[in-house]
């Protein structure tokens, strides 16, 4: 690799993703963003980064003190030994007090004063890797924006002949919280990092590569979270760069009726919606898929946005499907999802971590009210899951998505997010009235990786499982909730002892 192409990693493997590698070497970057977006803990990981590989670095504080950033770093768990720390906390200890007796305007003095200690003390440390934090105290020693410029201009070209790589740090302050056009171009790279408060829940953060000269980014923002240990960062799912070869051979449930269907079942690399109104069955239908593709030796995933892991476990059960022990076996996991505390990338991470290094193959997400609780955006969001979606078809994997249906008979409404438009497969559960009971109806709307079969049918679940009718070709109306019995003798199911 050419010198001028190395590459430094930042310390953070989110972010290398992101940047394809890390950052430039021996350039100069601006991390921005408002107090309370990470900023001094991810410029506290690239600096460990450089402890880690045995070079020389520098913390410029301006604004902190070494107690504080002590705190911080003892909140993740570090060390800050090895890291040179430099602390300019007031002009007195730059100028003293000879300061006031100069017929210069005192900010002259204290600005360039804290240039040229600065200065002194790359010199002296000759550090690889180098963090400004930050430049809200050098525009207030400034004052003018023209020496501002100028002082920071003359950082650069000081820089730019050593062999070191240095971070500004900028918390917006003192632009009234807008980016620094100038500061932007003066800078071979821009990081912005900021902070989200919902109407409820946990605060979110993002991040954002602005510019990156010479570099082929992941644009876009890309979510993150702050944890003990360090920053998180997910970077922005792209399906196009994960495709996996695979056969498209059909996932059969274990029955036959239902099976035919389907014409053999799902294929492989299709996403499945299962829609209708509560209690219709849907959960269990897709539970019918999972646990089969678990006794063929498969590993699939539940994501388990609405109930608790205890009661779906109970529920399953109660229809002949034994979910602890294929958990036991270790071909089943169930996630129970926070929908108020995570965030969508970071959910998208954790089914990619799935696929990627546990070799799952069945997903199911139940259900899609409680992915849309994870995120209020639906433009968004409709964006984000296709893109999920396309991830897991390109990677081979079966999914099913289950679509609660507002009401029980009658029209009934799909949740807030309409995703049947780029389901693969659409099934339909419906509630409709026959001689003073409530049945359920089982269809499919469409298939697009193969035929199906287009006609109504009973669906019945009791203690033994699943089954499916014959066609409801004696009624008409099965789809309105209100059917209209039109035969001699209506071939519905009966209880079995």
């Amino acid at each position: 690799m050419r010198e001028k192409d190395a590459r430094v990693s930042t310390g953070n493997t989110g972010l290398d993703l992101v940047l394809r590698g890390g950052l430039p070497a021996n350039r100069l970057f601006l991390l921005e963003g408002m107090p309370g977006s990470g900023k001094t803990t991810l410029a506290l990981e690239f600096l460990l980064q450089g402890v880690r590989n045995g070079e020389p670095v520098l913390y410029v504080t301006l604004s902190e003190t070494s107690e504080e950033l002590e705190i911080v770093a003892q909140s993740h768990g570090w060390s800050l030994e090895g890291i040179d720390l430099f602390e300019l906390a007031s002009a007195d200890e730059v100028l003293g007090v000879s300061r006031d007796q100069s017929i210069l305007h005192s900010w002259e003095m204290e600005l360039g004063g804290t240039i040229q200690l600065i200065r002194e003390e790359v010199e002296r440390v000759k550090p690889k890797r180098i963090v400004f934090d930050s430049l809200s105290e050098m525009r207030l020693l400034a004052q003018d924006p023209l020496r501002y410029r100028r002082q920071l201009l003359f950082l650069k070209q000081f820089f730019s002949g050593l062999d070191t790589t240095v971070l500004l740090v900028d918390d917006m302050t003192g632009s009234n919280g807008g980016r620094d056009n100038h500061l932007h171009s003066l800078c071979h790279g821009v990081l912005t990092l900021e902070r989200l408060t919902l109407d409820f829940g946990a605060a979110r953060r993002r991040m954002q590569v602005q510019k990156m000269r010479g570099v082929d980014f992941v644009a876009g923002y890309h979510d993150m979270i702050i944890r003990p240990g360090g920053i998180n960062i997910f970077p922005r799912l792209v399906a196009a760069d994960h495709h996996t070869p695979f056969i498209g051979e059909h996932v059969p449930s274990g029955l036959d009726a239902l099976d035919a269907l389907l014409n053999g079942g799902p294929a492989r690399g299709t996403s499945t919606l299962i829609t209708g109104p509560a209690g219709s069955g849907k959960t269990t239908l897709s539970l019918q898929y999972l646990a089969a593709a678990c006794q063929r030796g498969e590993k699939a995933v539940i994501y388990e946005f609405d109930e608790r892991i205890g009661t779906l476990i109970s529920r399953a059960q109660a229809f002949g499907i034994d979910l602890q022990n294929l958990m036991t076996d270790g071909r089943l996991t169930i996630r129970q999802i926070d929908a108020a505390e995570i965030a969508p990338g970071q959910f998208a991470a954790m089914v990619r971590s799935e696929i990627e290094e546990n070799d799952v193959e069945v997903v199911m997400i139940d259900s899609l009210n409680g992915y849309v609780a994870a995120m209020p955006q639906e433009k968004q969001l409709i964006l984000q899951l296709h893109e999920l979606l396309s991830y897991l078809n390109q990677a081979g994997v079966v999914t099913f998505l289950i679509n609660p249906q507002s009401g029980f008979f009658g029209t009934m409404h799909a949740s807030e997010l309409n995703v049947s438009y780029i389901a693969d497969i659409v099934i339909l559960l419906r509630f409709f009235e026959s001689r003073g009971r409530i049945r359920k109806a089982i269809s499919v709307v469409k298939n697009r990786s193969g035929q199906h079969e287009d006609t109504i049918r009973e669906l019945r679940i009791d203690a033994h499982g699943i089954r499916v009718g014959e066609p409801l070709a004696e009624f008409r109306g099965v789809l309105t909730g209100t059917p209209e019995y039109v035969g001699e003798k209506a071939p519905l199911l009966e209880d079995r002892s």
